[in-house]
């Protein structure tokens, strides 16, 4: 299995123990979420059979953090995956977490001062500021957890309880927004190809 030689290669040996092959010791998984917390890219697989882990022991690596009430997901973008699931051919889920993403890797400020102050031909076509404010209410409820450590579980635990207010319409209200986004989405994809 190739993998870049700067991402930390982590062999899970049969006694389910976890081997930094850097540094040639035993790690937890509370030391590879701090690998990862540095900017490290991890790649875990089983020593057996060759089968890349990676995905599974970074799942487990969240769920730890929000059992412990660190937490960054508010319940209805938890219900949001989960839906992503068992519609995953029409869903738009997994699109829009991989783009937010990256943009929060390219830095959060920098993107939002350029989307703000440029001139951006995408500005005027329908729908594209509430899609542009959706995005930046994600990348700010994203960011609040991480620019102070701590501070995630007060505001996820802040957002989870406003999204649960007596006027909630239910799965209802919230299918038909994302049909709304799916809708601008698939508009802005059309015009994009089109510049």
């Amino acid at each position: 299995m190739a993998t870049d030689k700067d991402t930390l290669l982590i062999k899970r040996y049969a006694s389910r123990r976890l081997y930094n092959t850097e540094t040639s010791d035993y790690v937890t998984l509370e030391d590879i979420a701090g690998f990862i917390r540095d900017g490290r890219e991890v790649q875990i697989i089983d020593l057996k059979t060759g089968d890349d882990l990676t995905r599974q022991f970074l799942l487990q690596i969240v769920a730890e953090h929000e059992s412990r009430g660190e937490s960054v997901l508010p319940v209805d973008v938890l219900t949001d995956l989960v839906r992503s699931y068992t519609t995953q051919a029409q869903s738009v889920v997994p699109q829009f977490l991989a783009a937010s993403f990256d943009m929060l890797r390219e830095g959060q400020s920098k993107m939002m001062e350029n989307l703000e102050h440029l001139p951006n031909p995408m500005k005027t076509m329908p729908g594209f500021e509430a899609m542009q404010a959706q995005q930046r209410a994600f990348l700010e409820a994203m960011m609040q957890g991480w620019a102070q450590p701590g501070a995630a579980g007060q505001s996820a635990g802040q957002s989870a309880g406003q999204s649960a207010g007596p006027d909630d319409g239910g799965g209802e209200k919230s299918d038909s927004e994302l049909a709304a986004i799916k809708q601008q989405l698939s508009e802005l994809q059309a015009k994009l190809k089109d510049i």
